[in-house]
């Protein structure tokens, strides 16, 4: 899968914008213990997310530090796909709309 240009310009709900960043959906199974912050179980789940990031590494590197941090641990593959987005970019990458699915 090819990355997006440099300067990307995308389209959201209220309007156009061009932006250094690239938008990205990530997912991945693993482990869920003492989440912080979230609501889910403790045991196996998947965990999504949503981020603005420059490349594909990026967004690997975010995804396993906002897991780190919140009790999730990759079991797996980082399943990573360039999708529309919601929010806007900001000036720095940032994550949005984490979620778990236990299973």
């Amino acid at each position: 899968m090819a990355e997006s240009q440099i300067e990307s310009t995308s389209k959201l709900k209220y309007g156009k914008y061009k932006t250094q960043y690239n938008h990205y959906t990530a997912l991945a199974a693993g482990t869920v213990t003492d989440l912080q912050a979230f609501s889910c179980p403790n045991g196996n789940a998947y965990m999504g997310m949503k981020m603005w990031v420059k490349s594909f590494e990026d967004c690997v590197e975010l995804f396993q530090s906002v897991g780190m941090q919140i009790g999730f641990s990759i079991a797996d593959e980082i399943e990573i796909y360039e999708t529309e987005p919601i929010e806007p970019p900001a000036e720095h990458p940032y994550a949005y709309d984490i979620n778990f699915n236990p299973f």
